[in-house]
């Protein structure tokens, strides 16, 4: 797996972060609208903080270099981002090795059909690296995403806790090519 990837699709460019991008990130998830979905839900209230977002995630993205955090372009112009990462277990939970798939699309992107291409190719890069299945986790009122989890094949697996310390609806898809393998 190439550990500085392009990822392309019919519409999208998926590519790791620069820091050139934090006035993008910024703001998007200086958004009420974005931030609500995604970890406090708390909007970013400084610009540093989406260039500390960019230090960290090849932290968050972990060992495997099919994982990453992606800035998603469309027409060359930035659009949101999408991630294939591990996925950190509550506390008092062993992780068993889970991956993530996820995405934050800036609020004028939205309805395009964006967050499922990225996440199709995601399904994709995951799957060709070997993981036996992705996850995918949404607050339990973010329809929107739950949506996309839907269209690409999840099986929604009611609420959990198993993750971040919260309760979220969670969603899987298994690796079709690891079937008679699990």
């Amino acid at each position: 797996m190439d550990e500085n990837p392009v990822i392309t699709t019919d519409r999208l460019t998926l590519r790791r972060f620069t820091l050139d991008d934090a006035d993008f990130l910024f703001g998007i998830f200086s958004r009420p609208e974005v931030a609500r979905w995604s970890g406090s839900g708390t909007p970013m209230e400084r610009r540093e903080e989406a260039v500390e977002r960019i230090r960290r995630q090849p932290e968050r993205a972990g060992d495997h270099p099919a994982c990453g955090v992606f800035a998603v372009e469309a027409n060359g112009q930035l659009v949101g981002m999408a991630l294939l990462v591990p996925i950190p277990a509550s506390a008092g939970r062993e992780s068993e090795g889970e991956v993530e798939i996820g995405w934050h699309l800036h609020p004028d992107a939205w309805g395009n059909g964006y967050a499922t291409e990225a996440g199709r190719a995601l399904v994709e890069r995951g799957f060709a690296a070997g993981f036996p299945a992705l996850y995918a986790v949404t607050d339990p009122d973010n329809v929107r995403s739950q949506a996309v989890c839907r269209r690409l094949g999840m099986t929604d697996l009611g609420l959990r806790d198993d993750w971040y310390d919260r309760t979220l609806r969670a969603f899987r898809l298994d690796n079709p090519g690891l079937a008679g393998d699990q």
